[in-house]
């Protein structure tokens, strides 16, 4: 009978486990004043808690605060001075923000359609960057921000931040060291209880919102009052559906433990089924991923949570038992269902900055280097693409592109306003 490995135990007895608590002590030991990093927020919404991380971080002094919504500066202004006594610069223009040339790093939280104008800017601009997920638009700019990482020597970190949870880095350790024999399959899953988001309306634009630079890089479009700042997630112009908005974070770790790169066939199914409204992109569907010697899948429901199933993150099957990744942790079980091992950590954002924040001052490494990143948000472009022309995509990585579709290969990439297109 096979015995349950302590968590402690394995941690000190495994290379991840060692390199998992190497970059946990990392963050949390204060540096001195010359490693000090000045950085800048972008995006003051999920970058809120960007803020709240860092200032929790030591050796990191926030120095800007981005934001088209002057709303937002000040609510994180007053949260930065409440702890730190003092008043930080703020603009609307990320461009601006750049021209600093004592600024060592960038954190965009953004929409998605300017992770990677705003990289490539940065990178040019001699700033490393921590980009949230999915970090590109369209499978063009998962190429283009790996490109833009490369040519200037900026290390460039995307924000799955599952990537640096202890726990997670010791399941998958375990996986790659046989726990469930042969990994074949790996099953994932999103549900919520999203409401509808009605019909958008013509309005005034806000006086607190800069518009036209909320759009940045992508045609205009006339603004609607249900559309900012969030509901663009659902309209293809703007989004990537909830596949890049939380797919991206399952499918990372199912291609993680899996030990894929790219799939050579994708299909997805699905539709907007719950409410008649201005949502473009399904909210209940599944994509299937075929990897030659192992698939993957991800279901997701966003408008019905589905209580009466229960899901962990994802879960792999072996040929020897099964793996369950949920919150910061895992659990095994043999072929029978019998739980014979699990492990967790913490989980939180201060994990994944750090590692990054580290990286820069040389005492560690990234945890999700772009490249790495960008395989998996690859993935959710696929996904969509196949949604989209609604058929089963065949893929040719080493030529980076789909095969004998010239309909699919036309939502490769975007279109961008002019004097807005990332070039490398």
């Amino acid at each position: 009978m096979r015995h349950p490995m302590h968590r402690r135990r394995f941690l000190h007895t495994t290379g991840a486990g060692m390199a998992a608590l190497s970059t946990f002590s990392l963050w949390a030991a204060d540096n001195p004043p010359h490693r000090r990093l000045r950085v800048a927020v972008m995006g003051l919404g999920r970058g809120y808690d960007h803020v709240r991380a860092l200032l929790e971080l030591p050796g990191v002094e926030i120095a800007w605060l981005c934001d088209v919504d002057s709303r937002r500066i000040d609510r994180a202004a007053e949260a930065v001075e409440k702890q730190t006594r003092a008043r930080l610069q703020g603009h609307k223009d990320v461009r601006k923000i750049l021209e600093d040339k004592n600024l060592d790093a960038l954190f965009i939280a953004a929409p998605n359609f300017w992770h990677t104008p705003a990289t490539v800017m940065a990178c040019a601009a001699g700033k490393h960057v921590y980009v949230e997920k999915p970090g590109s638009g369209t499978a063009q700019e998962s190429q283009l921000i790996v490109a833009a990482a490369r040519k200037y020597g900026r290390l460039v970190q995307m924000g799955n931040q599952r990537r640096s949870f202890p726990g997670i880095i010791e399941g998958m350790a375990r996986l790659r060291e046989g726990a469930i024999g042969r990994v074949i399959t790996a099953r994932c899953w999103y549900t919520n209880s999203r409401g509808s988001i009605g019909r958008g309306q013509p309005a005034p634009v806000p006086a607190w919102l800069d518009y036209e630079l909320w759009q940045g890089p992508v045609p205009e479009r006339p603004y609607k009052d249900n559309l900012v700042h969030y509901n663009w997630h659902w309209m293809w112009h703007w989004g990537n559906g909830e596949l890049g908005n939380n797919g991206v974070h399952y499918l990372d770790l199912a291609r993680w433990g899996l030990g894929v790169d790219a799939p050579r066939q994708v299909a997805c199914t699905g539709g907007r089924y719950h409410f008649h409204d201005d949502q473009e992109t399904p909210d209940t569907g599944v994509v299937t991923y075929d990897f030659g010697s192992s698939y993957a899948t991800w279901e997701w429901s966003s408008c019905h949570p589905r209580p009466t199933e229960k899901f962990g993150l994802v879960h792999f099957y072996g040929d020897k038992g099964s793996m369950i990744f949920e919150g910061a942790g895992y659990r095994v079980l043999d072929l029978k269902g019998v739980e014979i091992g699990k492990g967790s950590g913490p989980a939180t954002d201060k994990l994944h900055m750090g590692n990054f924040l580290d990286a820069i001052r040389g005492e560690a490494k990234l945890t999700s280097d772009i490249a790495e990143a960008q395989k998996s948000a690859l993935l959710c472009h696929l996904g969509n693409i196949a949604w989209r022309v609604g058929r089963t995509l065949r893929y040719d990585a080493a030529a980076a592109r789909i095969v004998d579709d010239a309909a699919a290969m036309k939502l490769w990439q975007r279109e961008y306003r002019p004097g807005w297109a990332p070039t490398v």
